[in-house]
């Protein structure tokens, strides 16, 4: 099992929705593997709804075990470039905005 200090680093742990959105697997998965001792958890709460806190690596461990090595590797490439696009866009819009207030300060300088 895991050991205290793996619960406390940064994006060690994960809720159960993040895991459903990040590895496609549902909620029943998860319990499946809390009932079967393959996957630690605690409970928590986000926002005022419960959810349950799981480690990461466990739970790729479990995702490989049950679905295979190829699903895990597919699901975090998809997941890494759902992140990539988005950052993408984000900065297409700031450097859009840029480009307006150089414009705005080219213009002005010129008068």
């Amino acid at each position: 099992m895991a050991e205290h200090g793996e619960w406390s680093q940064k994006g060690a742990t994960l809720s159960d929705v993040t895991a459903e959105t990040e590895y496609g697997v549902s909620s029943s998965f998860i319990v499946e593997g809390i009932q079967t001792a393959r996957l630690e958890y605690r409970d928590g709460a986000m926002w005022g709804n419960p959810c349950l806190r799981i480690l990461r690596s466990q739970l790729e461990r479990y995702i490989t075990e049950e679905l295979g090595e190829g699903y895990l590797v597919r699901v975090k490439n998809e997941t890494e470039l759902r992140k990539i696009k988005k950052e993408i866009s984000d900065l297409k819009k700031k450097l859009k905005a840029l480009e307006i207030r150089k414009a705005v300060l080219e213009d002005s300088l010129k008068q």
